[in-house]
């Protein structure tokens, strides 16, 4: 059985990818598989600004 967190895409609208960037690089790998976790949890198919905006402020930034 494929294994869920990696196996299926999501779709990042353009605006989630515009404030993935604003992140710094040298987190925004492990920013991204939160925010992808979040997306997932959700139960959305799709990466939302507010997704973004969520793990942000878990990070604290």
């Amino acid at each position: 059985m494929p294994n869920a967190d990696y196996c299926d895409e999501l779709h990042w609208l353009p605006e989630a990818k515009v404030k993935l960037k604003n992140i710094p690089y040298f987190v925004r790998t492990q920013a991204r598989q939160r925010i992808e976790q979040l997306a997932r949890e959700a139960d959305e198919g799709i990466v939302t600004p507010e997704i973004v905006e969520q793990a942000r402020l878990e990070f604290g930034q």
